[in-house]
């Protein structure tokens, strides 16, 4: 018999090196896709991870095998209060990418805005959307601060997130006129999203502290007549290059990462949270009362974590026309 190679694959993905701890438990969006749509729109939301519980729904990907019948999936419920519109910010563009131009802030700030930042006093926004109209053909985008309301919500904290939201469709000109209009007020997830579309969720996921190779990558766990160690790892690589090189998998922080996953399908946004609230609450969440999304499948983090949607940046080529069929959605006790 010949010598057979071993096929020892590499254990964990390096794609996401360095692991380290995420800046901020607010995920950040460095990338809004282009969207033609007639009237000008937000391109993305944010709500809090309130847990998952399971549907029962037709499946209506034409094609697949259980087309027409009823499956069950996992779906997570998002917990979207309104949000606030706290200020508008202009954007120039030249080749080194966008430059805040200026910025606009309405006159009446939610009262607990002052918890996350101090807001400028005897602000004029009049005169800062002045010189943005002055200014339109060097303005590329506007883009949105908006607060999120935990009062609304379930999560045990008073000081909103704040976070950035792109504006896109019809003209500039368009857009300044959407800008304006809508400074100040609060604005639904049902203006922005709809039942049935499919969007990208970004947030940090699950912090997990200091963690060994066995748990962090994957590899074996060793003999016991090894030397020193089991859950260590067997060797640390050649003698030349004469260093450990960075792709050997080590112990150290594993979760508390920002991660973004492509197109989750909304499959129900609803006004009564009662519709989706397990008897007893959601674990470690509690009710929800207000606005709620239930997305297909799981998202990244624990429930309370802040989850931004945003519209998807390679949507699938064959959207379904109609939401799905929901048959019936389990609210069950999580502890029986």
């Amino acid at each position: 018999m010949g010598h057979r190679k071993k096929h020892a694959p590499k254990r964990g993905s390096l794609a996401f090196l360095p692991k380290g701890r995420a800046a901020s438990p607010v995920g950040r969006i460095r990338f809004w896709p282009e969207v033609e749509t007639e009237a000008p729109t937000l391109l993305g939301f944010a709500g809090y991870k309130a847990g998952t519980t399971h549907v029962f729904m037709v499946n209506d990907t034409p094609g697949s095998l259980d087309f027409g019948k009823e499956v069950a999936h996992s779906a997570t419920v998002l917990d979207v209060p309104p949000v606030t519109v706290c200020a508008v910010r202009a954007y120039t563009g030249n080749q080194y990418g966008l430059q805040s131009f200026t910025e606009a802030w309405t006159k009446k700030s939610p009262k607990d805005l002052e918890r996350a930042l101090t807001p400028p006093e005897n602000h004029n926004p009049e005169q800062a959307f002045k010189r943005m109209e002055e200014n339109l053909d060097k303005i590329v985008e506007f883009r949105l601060l908006v607060a999120t309301q935990p009062r609304l919500a379930s999560v045990p904290k008073k000081k909103p997130d704040l976070v950035e939201i792109k504006v896109a469709g019809g003209g500039i000109q368009d857009q300044l006129e959407y800008v304006k209009n809508i400074l100040g007020k609060t604005v639904p997830a049902t203006d922005i999203l709809k039942e049935g579309q499919y969007v990208d969720v970004v947030s940090v996921t699950k912090g997990k502290g200091f963690q060994g190779p066995v748990k962090r990558w994957g590899v074996r766990i060793l003999s016991h007549k090894a030397r020193k160690t089991k859950r260590g790892i067997a060797t640390l690589g050649a003698w030349h290059p004469a260093r450990v090189v960075y792709s050997i998998p080590r112990a150290g922080q594993m979760g508390y990462h920002q991660r973004t996953e492509y197109n989750k399908r909304i499959l129900k946004i609803g006004p009564d949270g009662s519709e989706v609230t397990p008897k007893g609450g959601f674990l470690r969440y509690g009710q929800v009362t207000g606005t709620y999304i239930l997305i297909d499948g799981s998202v990244p983090g624990p429930s309370k974590r802040l989850i931004r949607l945003r519209y998807p940046a390679r949507p699938p080529k064959r959207v379904p026309e109609e939401p799905p069929k929901i048959v019936s959605i389990s609210l069950e006790s999580p502890q029986g």
